[in-house]
C-alpha cells in the first residue's frame, strides 16, 4: 500500500491488487477511511468521515488529480 501523498492529518494510498477498478486512492485520518475515483473525483465509499471533511478532502484530491493519476499508474495500474 504505497503511500502517495501525505497533507495534513490525510494519509492518501493505493493498494497495488486492485488493479481491476478504475483509478482511485484511499484517504486515511486516524480510524476513519474513504475512496475516491479519480477520474473524475467523486465519492466511492466512506467510513467515518463528517460531510464537511469529506468536502475538504475531495477538493485535496481534486487539486492534486493529475500527481495522483501518475501515481496510480506507477503503483496500482495495469
Amino acid at each position: 500500500m504505497p503511500t502517495v501523498l501525505r497533507q495534513g492529518p490525510y494519509r492518501v494510498y493505493c493498494h497495488s491488487h486492485e488493479s481491476n477498478e478504475p483509478p482511485h486512492v484511499h484517504v486515511d485520518r486516524d480510524d476513519e477511511s474513504a475512496k475516491l475515483w479519480l477520474r473524475p473525483v467523486r465519492m466511492a465509499r466512506n467510513t467515518g468521515f463528517a460531510p464537511a471533511e469529506l468536502r475538504t478532502i475531495a477538493r485535496l484530491i481534486a487539486e492534486r488529480e493529475s500527481m495522483l493519476l501518475e501515481a496510480w499508474h506507477e503503483h496500482c495500474g495495469r
